[in-house]
């Protein structure tokens, strides 16, 4: 390992992030190094890091080198792996475009969830297809403190139960999982979108995200959201054959998102790089050791 690692720092609608670049997977980044570099007072600080590395050099991702150069081996603050985030696949391709990799107009990267279609813009927002929503049957609950709400059930490729409530007070600190039933509805944890209506077609959340807490934005939860505003409203798309459009607030900005007649999912919104620099390699090893 060479003494020094460049890292740079970005942002989607303030959920942000660490960024390695790693084109040819060489740097070891094991759960404790990605949760020190997440690190918001001992380390650079971020809700989770994106590792740039290209697809023909992953093990996990070499089957679709063919498609997507890229690949966004993406971690949770808390060092776990993650299959997708949405707000990270549009600061993963304003880095390619930063770094000289790609240009504006459309590329391919690819994710634990698949390869995901990206169109950077000229006005600098960046548009990611998401995806079709899978919406597994059954029940699921969650709550906070006293309160419990009924939940969709929806799937980005990581898993989201979306609950609508009178007001975003009632999520509560959201320092810890808010509890859900039943227990084995998401074995590997979920991500919990709470949600309250600000107009037609406009709604609000704040989440809290698997592995990272409550975060400023998150994209694949801003897609499920939409998703289940639509079937609450009677505006599903693939009954309807109509497309429908959400604007969605989250703390960190605004997010636009499409769900088209065929069931593909759009979002649309910023990408920010802030910083770039070096991470010293004799601290990363003492903070992974440690």
């Amino acid at each position: 390992m060479s003494t020094r690692i460049a890292f740079l720092k970005g942002h989607g609608t303030e959920n942000d992030f660490v960024i390695v670049p790693d084109p040819e997977n060489a740097i070891d980044l094991p759960p404790a190094a990605v949760a020190a570099l997440c690190d918001r007072r001992a380390g650079i600080g971020g809700d989770g890091l994106l590792h740039v590395v290209r697809s023909a050099a992953h093990p996990e991702a070499m089957g679709m080198a063919a498609e997507a150069e890229w690949f966004m081996d993406y971690r949770n603050g808390d060092g776990s792996v993650a299959e997708m985030c949405g707000n990270g696949v549009r600061v993963f391709a304003r880095y390619l475009q930063r770094a000289g990799h790609v240009t504006e107009g459309d590329l391919a990267v690819a994710t634990r969830g698949g390869v995901k279609t990206v169109h950077i813009a000229k006005d600098g927002d960046v548009t990611v297809g998401m995806g079709r929503a899978v919406l597994p049957e059954g029940d699921v609950t969650v709550s906070v403190g006293e309160r419990s709400w009924p939940a969709r059930n929806v799937n980005m490729g990581n898993p989201h139960a979306v609950a609508f409530v009178d007001d975003l007070s009632h999520a509560g600190d959201l320092l810890s999982p808010p509890p859900f039933s039943p227990a084995d509805a998401y074995p590997d944890g979920v991500n919990v979108e709470f949600v309250v209506d600000r107009g037609p077609g406009h709604v609000a959340l704040r989440v809290h995200e698997r592995g990272s807490g409550e975060t400023r934005s998150c994209g694949t939860g801003a897609c499920a959201v939409a998703v289940a505003a639509a079937r609450r409203d009677g505006a599903d798309p693939t009954a309807t054959g109509a497309p429908a459009t959400y604007t969605v607030d989250v703390p960190g900005g605004t997010l636009v998102i499409t769900e088209r007649p065929d069931g593909e999912i759009e979002m649309t919104g910023p990408a920010v790089i802030v910083a770039e620099g070096e991470i010293d390699a004799d601290w990363l090893e003492a903070a992974t050791s440690a």
